[in-house]
């Protein structure tokens, strides 16, 4: 994938440049616009399931997870194609690199783009403790195959690398994690945060990266509660 990032910027874009038949894959709704040398089409996001199967199968995942019914897919038609893509949060976007060694975990609101020869599978997490989580919910992405993705967050993104030890991360502050990190969702302290102020927090173990949103959207949802005004049911 070759691309570049606008730089110095809360709000950054990604320049797309394929070459002629090039393919990348690209979040539904991500793209801004592109030189009339790109040819855009939405399929089911089916996971290479076809026909009344692949349906199924999408609208179970989408319906269940969050993830989207459909994704679509960029192609060059000349060596000149350029495209402009962007998160639907504001903040920094980054690059995954994905190998036989070396595989992913994202939460769902985190896949923004991606070489065409790779992709994910949605896999459920405990139900017991993910149910309560403020992103990436009942399911997580777990990268598939050799090459490039694209991944966003909202507001900054900094990398913690783990070294055989442990790190505790609060849910809704997670990005992406090394598939080779063991974790748990767990409740910060006391009854769901009652005595902390926090709630879940992923507790990771063992060698590898986590990648961390410094904002939240569900912590911004919370600020601006005060300020919405309420729903009457005599209106």
């Amino acid at each position: 994938m070759n691309y570049t990032i606008s730089q110095d910027t809360a709000f950054p874009t990604v320049t797309l440049h394929l070459s002629k038949g090039e393919q990348v894959q690209i979040e539904r709704g991500s793209m801004i616009a592109h030189n009339g040398q790109v040819q855009l089409e939405g399929h089911m996001n089916s996971n290479g399931k076809k026909g009344l199967g692949g349906m199924l199968s999408a609208l179970g995942r989408s319906v269940t997870s969050g993830e989207s019914f459909f994704i679509t897919t960029a192609t060059g038609t000349t060596d000149n194609g350029e495209l402009l893509i962007a998160p639907a949060n504001p903040g920094a976007i980054r690059e995954l690199k994905t190998d036989g060694s070396q595989q992913w975990r994202l939460n769902t609101s985190a896949y923004l783009a991606s070489d065409a020869g790779t992709g994910y599978q949605m896999v459920r997490q405990k139900l017991g403790t993910a149910v309560f989580g403020g992103t990436g919910g009942l399911f997580v992405m777990e990268t598939q195959g050799a090459g490039t993705f694209l991944v966003s967050g909202y507001a900054d993104i900094i990398e913690v690398n783990l070294d055989n030890n442990e790190y505790v991360v609060d849910n809704s502050n997670v990005v992406a994690w090394s598939q080779s990190l063991n974790y748990n969702i767990e409740v910060a302290s006391g009854t769901f945060g009652f005595k902390t102020g926090e709630g879940l927090v992923n507790h990771f173990q063992g060698t590898g990266k986590i990648l961390i949103q410094t904002r939240s959207i569900e912590g911004l949802a919370n600020l601006l509660m005060p300020y919405l005004p309420e729903n009457s049911s005599n209106n």
